[in-house]
């Protein structure tokens, strides 16, 4: 038996809870997982798992177990993490999840500072608009503002906030009455994300909050749709400044109060990532850098303009 290699079995079995999903992430069949785990106990004369038909749980002295497993993992993959960075350049195919409205504003000029250093490096980019499950999809780093992609098994660093701003085209603000506070919308063709989180618009000045609740004249989980939606005079839209920012400069669209802070609570740009123990060179390279440009004072201004 490979007692390091069924160390690491075991710790992703319990970090995802699953064998099947452990299987799928370690590139083995389930039976190797399951065999592992089993030559393991026996190899150490303890039950590690309780295991159900419905669930899995570590017994007590699996917990002590799955301590020292991290400890001795993390100070191996460290130690040959650094010998390597200092012989090889990062390579492969990094596998990237995103939202939507960043992987059509912010991530290409991110991709392309990267592989400016790292030519060796390709990427396989996956877009979303709604809910994505990181692990089952395979993915070494997701870009995400959705609080439900967070879990225990996941690393989630914080990079920076995606401002929302409430648009209209000319053409649909010359055939409609005027607006003078948020208020006003009530009379007007809203155009909303399908969400419930996003269906209570919330407009913030010096004297408080007004809330408004959404029945939209058009409603998706989309929200390039809501653009092209607004682009075609359909309505006003809440949507995130950076997918909008071109079609403002030219005046495609019209910015509508801004005085005031917009949006439906605070929303964040961040990073996801399995825990570091099982990151490759490639993957640890590539989030350093994303976070370093986001860290660092007077980051480009293509990063600005996504946030």
């Amino acid at each position: 038996m490979n007692q390091l290699q069924a160390m690491r079995v075991f710790a992703r079995v319990v970090e995802l809870a699953s064998f099947n999903l452990a299987a799928r992430q370690l590139g083995v069949s389930p039976a190797a997982v399951t065999r592992s785990i089993g030559m393991l106990e026996a190899h150490l004369n303890t039950r590690l798992l309780n295991r159900t038909t419905r669930a899995l749980s570590l017994t007590e002295a699996g917990s002590k177990y799955l301590n020292g497993c991290r400890a001795v993992i993390e100070q191996l993959d460290e130690m040959e993490a650094n010998l390597v960075q200092s012989t090889r350049a990062p390579c492969g195919t990094l596998r990237i999840a995103s939202i939507a409205t960043f992987a059509h504003s912010g991530l290409p000029s991110l991709l392309g500072a990267y592989q400016a250093l790292h030519p060796g490096v390709s990427f396989d980019v996956t877009t979303f608009d709604v809910h994505i499950d990181m692990v089952e999809g395979g993915f070494d780093v997701c870009f995400s503002n959705d609080p439900r992609l967070f879990s225990s098994s996941l690393i989630c660093r914080s990079l920076t906030s995606i401002p929302q701003i409430v648009v209209a085209s000319p053409t649909y603000l010359a055939a409609h009455e005027s607006l003078r506070s948020p208020s006003d919308l009530n009379r007007h063709m809203l155009l909303c994300r399908s969400d419930s989180g996003m269906r209570c618009w919330e407009f913030v000045d010096g004297t408080g909050t007004t809330r408004l609740t959404v029945n939209g004249a058009l409603i998706s989980q989309s929200y390039a749709m809501l653009k092209a939606a607004a682009l075609h005079h359909m309505g006003i839209a809440l949507v995130p400044r950076p997918l909008v920012e071109r079609e403002l400069q030219h005046g495609a669209l019209v910015p509508l109060f801004d005085q005031y802070e917009v949006g439906a609570g605070p929303r964040h740009l961040n990073i996801l990532y399995s825990s570091p123990s099982h990151l490759s060179m490639k993957v640890r390279s590539f989030v350093d850098f994303v976070v370093d440009q986001y860290r660092t004072p007077g980051r480009p201004a293509m990063l600005k303009a996504a946030a």
